[in-house]
């Protein structure tokens, strides 16, 4: 169906516009007339060049959604139809994407589908977790409730993934602003030393020595070595994406000595407010481990959640086999056994997820405060090692002379 761009004016005299998906024209002046509007200009929407091009598509990101939420939960809280609101949150939308997306699920539930049945056409703009718990809302009546859950409950998320992100970037910078500085001092600046060595014809020191022949090797090899690392990659990705793979990357990430706590944590973190979520909204306690391991992000603690979700289904408690997995801390373990035992597992989860929120915090804190020191000594003791290397010989020169 066409897309028309209209502008019209109020009774009270305000100039609005928009955007309406209808057969014709007429119908367009039909739909504002009813909602009190006289139209001024009406006209198809051009289409966009890049439309049906993927990769040039304006990416839908998860900030996109949690406003989408929680806008969607205050009109049905406000008594506004679903199809209403589906109408007037497309309108708004500036992503041009989302807007499509949000006017396609529109038209599903206008043909007899529900919203989360709607929905599922789009896993990669809502996934299994939004969708279930969309359901839930649908089928106890209380959609708005779940959606404004659903955007606290992101929002909370994407501070935690800020704050890995932080926490990761700045090592990762570094290491990499000191593999292109050496990279640019053998290609560029240890050759221009190397010409003068040669014209001096001595010997020179075994420092010297080694960063020349390094040089040399970069300079003879720069496409191979360039290549090397663009395949290191891809097949490192290609490895990942393997069963095995993924298990002893994952695993290995975990052990590791500073970062493998502070995932740990996070992994815990999410595991608790994702799960506390579901069930609070009425989602069984199984069906939420299977969706919860689904984006835990790491195959041992996907693994350890659906061995735990087998282990109910056989009657035993979610306590027991978390405890002899090995990968939750124990005080986890403990609290978790005391929210089974009270009845009040959503509420002791919620409090476990605040709780390793700030332990993330302040784990985030104390990386960086380490990592500071360590990186600029290593930066500085690699391209000032180069440096010294270069001028021993114009050392040994001058203390020859005098």
């Amino acid at each position: 169906m066409p897309v028309y761009l209209w502008k019209g004016t109020t009774k009270k005299g305000e100039i609005k516009k928009g955007e309406m998906e209808a057969p014709d024209e007429s119908a367009v002046r039909i739909q504002l007339r009813r909602q009190r509007i006289k139209p001024e200009s009406i006209k198809k929407k051009p289409k966009d060049l890049f439309e049906n091009i993927p990769f040039l598509k304006q990416r839908v990101k998860e900030k996109d959604v949690v406003v989408f939420a929680r806008q969607f939960a205050t009109m049905i809280n406000a008594g506004l139809p679903i199809i209403q609101c589906l109408e007037l949150l497309s309108e708004e939308e500036k992503n041009k994407t989302f807007s499509t997306i949000i006017r396609s699920v529109k038209e599903d539930i206008e043909g007899g589908s529900s919203l989360s049945d709607a929905l599922k056409k789009y896993p990669n703009v809502f996934d299994e977790l939004f969708i279930n718990l969309v359901a839930a809302g649908e089928a106890g009546g209380i959609l708005d409730v779940i959606l404004n859950r659903l955007s606290t409950y992101m929002e909370k998320s994407m501070n935690l993934k800020r704050k890995i992100k932080g926490a990761m970037t700045y090592p990762i910078s570094v290491l990499v602003i000191a593999i292109a500085v050496v990279i640019l001092l053998l290609y560029k600046v240890v050759p221009v030393f190397d010409d003068l060595f040669s014209s001096m014809g001595s010997a020179l020191p075994g420092p010297t020595q080694f960063l020349v022949n390094i040089s040399r090797f970069v300079q003879s090899n720069i496409l191979y070595i360039l290549g090397t690392i663009v395949l290191a990659v891809f097949l490192f990705k290609r490895y990942y994406k393997t069963e095995g793979g993924r298990l002893r990357v994952d695993r290995t990430t975990l052990k590791l000595p500073v970062f493998g706590m502070l995932l740990r944590k996070a992994a815990v973190a999410k595991f608790s407010r994702t799960l506390s979520t579901m069930m609070s909204s009425g989602v069984p306690i199984l069906d939420g481990l299977e969706i919860v391991s689904k984006t835990a992000g790491n195959k041992i603690i996907e693994n350890t959640l659906m061995e735990t979700r087998k282990s109910i289904s056989e009657g035993r408690t979610i306590a027991e086999p978390m405890s002899e997995s090995g990968v939750f801390p124990s005080m986890v373990v403990s609290m978790i056994s005391v929210g089974e035992n009270t009845g009040a597992l959503d509420a002791m989860l919620e409090k476990i997820a605040d709780f390793y929120d700030s332990e993330v915090d302040t784990a985030v804190d104390a990386m960086t405060a380490l990592l500071e020191p360590i990186m600029l000594v290593f930066l500085g003791g690699v391209v000032g090692g180069m440096i010294i290397a270069l001028y021993l010989p114009i050392f040994s020169m001058a203390g020859a002379v005098g």
